[in-house]
């Protein structure tokens, strides 16, 4: 099944349905889903390039290193 398909079936869904307030949350994700599906299709949806080449850094010597600073910050 297609995006495009997909789109369309979420779209006949939403028609269907009827808007009250006990339907309201459903709706709600009908219109998420759908908006997630446009942006996919808007992508084309194709793979993603490999990363390039990695590397490794070849341990030498004898070092210590000592991160400083505020906890919880991304060190």
């Amino acid at each position: 099944m297609g995006v495009t398909e997909k789109i369309a079936e979420r779209e006949t869904q939403m028609s269907k349905t009827q808007k009250h307030k006990g339907t309201e949350h459903h709706l709600g994700m009908l219109k998420a889903k759908l908006a997630k599906l446009r942006d996919q299709a808007e992508a084309g949806g194709g793979k993603g390039t490999a990363g390039g080449k990695g590397f490794d850094v070849k341990k030498a010597g004898n070092a210590t290193v000592v991160f400083i600073g505020l906890p919880s910050v991304g060190k």
